[in-house]
């Protein structure tokens, strides 16, 4: 159950990576997520895959597991101990 949660979260940070397309548009969401901007600069200008920044220190730090939680997305393990009888 775990690691379907790790690579469910890691799939959606790449998703939200890839959607953000351009390297400006990288740059000024990672300021909206509290990135200082010499950082967000150079994050933003990564010429690392998807797949690998999606697993980064870079996203991990950025787009957390509490703020999926936020956004409304479930964790399987939490939903499994919770629903287990």
């Amino acid at each position: 159950m775990k690691t379907i949660d790790e690579w469910l979260r890691r799939r959606i940070r790449m998703i939200t990576w890839k959607s953000w397309k351009k390297v400006k548009t990288k740059f000024v969401n990672l300021k909206k997520l509290g990135v200082a901007r010499e950082k967000a600069w150079e994050w933003a200008n990564t010429r690392k895959g998807y797949w690998h920044t999606a697993n980064s220190w870079i996203l991990a730090t950025t787009l957390t597991n509490a703020r999926f939680e936020k956004q409304g997305y479930l964790s399987f393990l939490k939903y499994y101990l919770e629903v287990k009888v």
